[in-house]
This record gives C-alpha cells, structure tokens and sequence, in this order.
C-alpha cells in the first residue's frame, strides 16, 4: 500500500465523523456518522483554506445566481466579504450547521471548529452563531 493510500485510509478511520442529510431544525444540517469525542475536530481538513476579503464594490458586477450563492454561504459585513481561498466548487460542511443556544460544537479564534461535548451518531451538531460571529441573530 502506497504512502497516500495508508494516509486516506487513517483519515477514514480516525478524521471522517460528518454527513448532510435533512434537518428539522432547518433545510440542510451537518449529522454524525458516527460517535464524536469532546474535544475533536469534526470537520478536519487537509486543505489549508483562508478567507479572501473581497471589498463588496468589487463584487457588484457579479451575476444575481452567483451574489446568491456568495450570500448564503459567506460571512459579509457592510464593507467586505470573506470568500473561501478554495473557492465556491469545493463545499466546507460546516456551512451547513445550523444555529442552536445550546451547541454542540464552537470556533476556536484559530477558526478551526471543536466539539464541546461527545455527539452521538445520527445527532445534528449545532453552532450558537451568536457567540461564533459576535453578532445577534434572529430567524423568522
């Protein structure tokens, strides 16, 4: 077995915890694959991903579908917006966890996620987006 053969197959063994499926808390959620300790990341990567700040001036040309997608699935404030280095064709999960006053998992200020408690398989791991972006939300 190659180097990256014995590297993917310990990354499946040890790394891979998370799935999206249907949520009822809302659309999309990220779920446990399989039993998560406390003090892990779910969602670890081998991309090094970073935010690339577009001032939004810049992204006004952009097409309605595309400003959509942007919209929905990055962090904006009124001057500029933080775009993934990798792009918008490779997706991050954890866009898709959805808000809870009780969560199951945080950002660190290195802006890798943990869990704060052991997840169960099949749970839903939820993010309070309150204390991770340090702004008040409210869902209608």
């Amino acid at each position: 077995m190659s180097k990256l053969q014995k590297k993917m197959l310990r990354h499946l063994q040890e790394e891979v915890y998370c799935r999206l499926g249907v949520s009822p808390v809302h659309g999309i959620g990220v779920f446990a694959v399989r039993a998560i300790p406390k003090g892990v990341n779910p969602m670890r990567t081998w991309h090094d991903v970073k935010e690339v700040p577009i001032p939004l001036k810049e992204l006004k040309g952009l097409s309605k579908g595309v400003r959509k997608e942007l919209d929905m699935f990055c962090y904006y404030d009124k001057e500029e917006m933080l775009i993934p280095s990798v792009g918008m064709n490779t997706m991050n999960m954890a866009v898709y966890l959805n808000h809870s006053k009780k969560p199951s998992v945080k950002y660190l200020k290195n802006g890798q996620l943990v869990t704060l408690k052991a997840i169960r398989s099949g749970e839903e791991l939820m993010l309070d987006y309150d204390i991770s972006f340090g702004e008040k939300h409210i869902f209608e």
